[in-house]
C-alpha cells in the first residue's frame, strides 16, 4: 500500500467517525427534538457514502497489507463504532510509520 493509499484511508477513517458522530449527536436530536428530519437525511447520506469507501479502503489494505483476520475484524469494527474509526486512524498511522522505516 502506497504512502497516498494509507493518507486516503486515514482521511476516509476520520471523516466517516466525524460524519458517523454528527449523525448521532447532532442528526439524531435535531430530527425528534426539532422536527427536522432533513438532517438524518443528509448526515446519514454522507456517512453511508463514506462507510462504504471506509469498507472498500479497509478490503483494499486486507489484501494488500495481508492483515490477520483478527486486524481486518478490529478495522471493520471500528467502523461500526461510534469513535471507532479515530482508534483505526491511530493504528494506521503508527503502521504506515512502521512500514517506511523498515
Amino acid at each position: 500500500m502506497t504512502s497516498a493509499q494509507f493518507t486516503w484511508f486515514r482521511r476516509i477513517s476520520l471523516a466517516e467517525g466525524t460524519s458517523f458522530l454528527v449523525l448521532l449527536l447532532i442528526a439524531m436530536p435535531l430530527k425528534y427534538a426539532a422536527n427536522l428530519p432533513v438532517a438524518v437525511m443528509i448526515a446519514g447520506s454522507v456517512h453511508g457514502l463514506l462507510f462504504i469507501a471506509y469498507c472498500l479502503f479497509a478490503l483494499d489494505a486486507r489484501t494488500k497489507l495481508e492483515w490477520t483476520n483478527k486486524r481486518a475484524a478490529l478495522v471493520f469494527v471500528g467502523g461500526v463504532l461510534p469513535a471507532g474509526a479515530f482508534f483505526v486512524e491511530r493504528s494506521l498511522r503508527v503502521e504506515e510509520a512502521a512500514l517506511a522505516v523498515a
